[in-house]
């Protein structure tokens, strides 16, 4: 990843931070994207002896991932790599669930992800790189309480798989990770069903795999240019390849999971 041009929505946090700083340590130029232009201030700041390129960014605004990439090509002339990062999640019941805040999860976790690909695609094309895409485990299988969240990430897995097939023939690589739990902001920042933060995440962050964790996993992924990666083994990949031959028994068991959370919407 020496001297490759590597374009982070949802930097200033979690997963995207973490694949920040992975990726200034192994010497990469960085363009990194996030609404909260603090953080990316201080984010830039910390990543010393690496060249950062810092933009502020809503991905669900087409103008600003036009932008984004336009920034990118005047500051470093190429892009290499572009991992759309930036996702929201809501928690509550889809018939008691306000409509915006569906629309608000897919404006970013949906049209964030079609927007940036859009304007990064001719330059990706052009250096034969790589297009990532982080969806979760609810992009495989659908997630009580998260009807929005699960739809949009279903919705990136089948946008990316057609951009996969649409460019067999010219050395674009597009990865698409789903990670299981992994502690991050996402489920303190998460819409509840009037559209408000939940502001307290449900879960047990400390049991969760860390976000360093799971950047370091995606860079080897896309350093060897895999077509999948699902993290971690019991939330991930077994639940994954368990829901294809026991689809009622995974739906049962994410039920009774989910029904556990503190406050869920569901029993």
């Amino acid at each position: 990843m020496q001297k490759k041009v590597v374009v982070i929505t949802g930097a200033s946090s979690g997963i995207g931070k973490a694949l920040a700083e992975k990726y200034a340590g192994e010497g990469s130029s960085l363009v990194l994207a996030a609404r909260r232009e603090d953080r990316l201030d201080e984010l830039k700041s910390r990543l010393t002896g690496a060249d950062v390129l810092a933009v502020k960014t809503d991905v669900s605004c087409e103008d600003d991932c036009k932008n984004l990439m336009e920034k990118a090509i005047e500051k470093f002339g190429q892009i290499d790599v572009l991992i759309n990062n930036a996702g929201i999640s809501m928690r509550g019941l889809f018939h008691k669930t306000e409509m915006d805040v569906i629309r608000r999860v897919m404006d970013v976790n949906y049209w964030g992800t079609v927007y940036c690909t859009r304007y990064a695609l001719p330059h990706l094309m052009k250096s034969k790189g790589s297009l990532v895409g982080v969806i979760s485990v609810g992009g495989y299988i659908g997630l009580p309480g998260r009807s929005g969240y699960s739809a949009s990430k279903f919705a990136v897995r089948g946008f990316l798989q057609t951009i996969r097939v649409e460019n067999l023939k010219n050395g674009l690589h597009v990865l698409i990770v789903a990670p299981g739990f992994t502690s991050s902001e996402i489920r303190k920042s998460a819409l509840v069903e009037n559209g408000e933060q939940q502001g307290e995440t449900p879960r047990d962050e400390n049991k969760m795999m860390s976000a360093e964790e799971c950047a370091t996993h995606i860079f080897k992924a896309v350093e060897k240019r895999k077509r999948d990666l699902i993290l971690t083994f019991v939330e991930g990949k077994f639940t994954v390849f368990l829901s294809k031959i026991l689809p009622r028994f995974v739906e049962k068991m994410s039920y009774k999971m989910f029904a556990k959370e503190p406050d869920s919407p569901f029993k």
